[in-house]
This record gives structure tokens, sequence and C-alpha cells, in this order.
């Protein structure tokens, strides 16, 4: 083992965090399934910002991968991946088409990365 994962790992008090982590993360789920199950109709105060949910979970894995740190500001901006996803975003914004955006956006970056940078 490495050096010194040996007294973390027998640590009580790293047991019990897993243990009231867990517990906690399990709670939370519950909940909501024992709350939804029970309401017939999601409170439209709830309902307002989950909304919101989607957008904000693709931007949060979707982004990341799109703006890369290259050596240059004009290396980051001919990046491919960001591209397709300029032109995916374009297509989403005036279609509203989840299966265009995918289609725009796959399509741009197959050109770009085999056709036009090859």
């Amino acid at each position: 083992m490495i050096a010194g994962l040996d007294a973390v790992v027998s640590d009580p008090r790293v047991w019990a965090a897993i243990v009231v982590i867990g517990a906690f993360t399990y709670g939370i789920r519950l909940s909501f399934i024992h709350l939804f199950g029970r309401i017939d109709a999601v409170p439209p105060r709830v309902k307002r910002p989950l909304r919101y949910v989607p957008p904000a979970v693709l931007a949060a894995l979707v982004l990341p991968d799109l703006v890369t740190v290259r050596p240059s500001v004009a290396a980051t901006l001919l990046d491919e991946r960001l591209l397709a996803g300029v032109v995916a975003g374009a297509v989403a914004w005036r279609t509203e088409n989840v299966f265009a955006t995918i289609g725009a956006g796959m399509g741009a970056l197959w050109l770009l990365r085999f056709v036009l940078l090859a």
C-alpha cells in the first residue's frame, strides 16, 4: 500500500464520515421519492426553478470540454470542438430541436476534424 494510506483507512473518523455522507445522500434521494410519490402535482414554486436544471447540467457537462486552454488564444479559438459547439449552439437557438442540435454539432465536428483540419 501507499505510505500513510494504512493510517487513513484504519481511522474510524474516515469510516464514520463515509457512513454519515452515505446516509445523508440516501435520505435526500428517499425524501424526493417519498415526497413526489404523495403529491399529485408539483407546486409552481418548485416547478419554476426546476426548468433550469437540464440546461445547467448540460452546460456543466459540455462547456469544460469545449473551452480548452491552448498555448495561444488563436489556437483556443480555432479548436474544432469549440467551433462545432458554436454551430450546435446556433442550431439549438434557432430550431430548439435536440436532434437537429446534436446532428449539426456532430456533423460540424466531423467535418472540421476529418475534412478541413485533417
